[in-house]
């Protein structure tokens, strides 16, 4: 992301916006302390979005405004053209989730962190070592991918659009990937070795970018990352309760606590490395 222009936190910039959105020029605006910062996602329209910018510091914007609205582009499309690997994800497990209403537990035991084979009466489960030494290595990766229930679907897939959509504009869909295969493995691989054989879900990842974007706003406030902090309250707080026995007595269930904490540290330490590799290459 190119940095263009601060301007007052209070300044309208909603005709501005809606300019740079019609003339296909990509950008975000984030937040710092009494400034709102304009990004853009290309810097080759650096000259075009000036333009613009000029045009609505005159009131001049009305034409642009009034322009016919070709190839507008979907939400979806929308989506996938500002963080096409984010979106891609949630598609991915979005799809999962349907395929498991429909094929059943054979998508659990093609995407478990163990093989299960049937025997007799009942399954036997393998190793993470036999996966591994038979080649199944996606399997320390896909259980980010499996939800139980729409909630859980939901909430994870707003946390990973919320915080990879930030990584994926700021960094660009390789870093988000980086972040999010280190981060599935971490945590699947934390909750596995506390004797959890069947689990899943994204809420790892989403932790582990919680802890990235946080600590990179702190870090490197520079680049635009921003997350409110009451919203890492909340989810410190809520990883804390889940804790504890309070979130199963009233109807939560098992959650992935060691997943979630894997996943917390594993997002810091990408956010301190991160940090370390901008202020080299500065």
């Amino acid at each position: 992301m190119y940095r263009l222009l601060a301007m007052p936190r209070d300044l309208d910039t909603r005709p501005l916006r809606q300019a740079l959105w019609q003339q296909h020029i990509g950008h975000r605006f984030t937040q710092q302390e009494d400034q709102q910062i304009l990004w853009l996602a290309d810097p080759e329209q650096r000259d075009e979005a000036v333009r613009l910018i000029e045009r609505w510091q005159r009131g001049d914007l009305a034409e642009a405004a009034a322009a016919p609205r070709r190839r507008r582009p979907s939400v979806t499309g929308q989506a996938f053209g500002q963080a096409p690997l984010a979106a891609g994800l949630i598609a991915l497990c979005v799809a999962i989730f349907l395929g498991m209403s429909v094929f059943g537990d054979a998508v659990l035991r093609a995407l478990i962190i163990v093989p299960v084979h049937p025997s007799g009466q009942g399954l036997v489960a393998g190793t993470l070592g036999d996966a591994l030494a038979s080649g199944q290595i996606w399997r320390l990766v896909t259980p980010a991918l499996l939800h139980f229930g729409w909630m859980h679907l939901i909430f994870n897939m707003l946390w990973l659009w919320y915080f990879g959509r930030q990584v994926e504009a700021l960094q660009g869909s390789r870093w988000l990937a980086v972040i999010v295969v280190i981060a599935a493995v971490v945590s699947n691989l934390a909750q596995y070795f506390t004797g959890t054989l069947l689990f899943g879900g994204m809420s790892g990842v989403d932790y582990a970018l919680l802890g990235y974007v946080w600590l990179m706003s702190r870090l490197r406030p520079a680049q635009g990352y921003f997350v409110p902090q009451m919203l890492v309250v909340f989810m410190l707080g809520w990883m804390v309760f889940t804790m504890t026995g309070l979130a199963d007595a009233i109807g939560f269930g098992n959650v992935a606590n060691e997943a979630h904490l894997g996943g917390l540290l594993a997002g810091l330490l990408m956010g301190a490395v991160g940090a370390r590799l901008i202020r080299r290459a500065g």
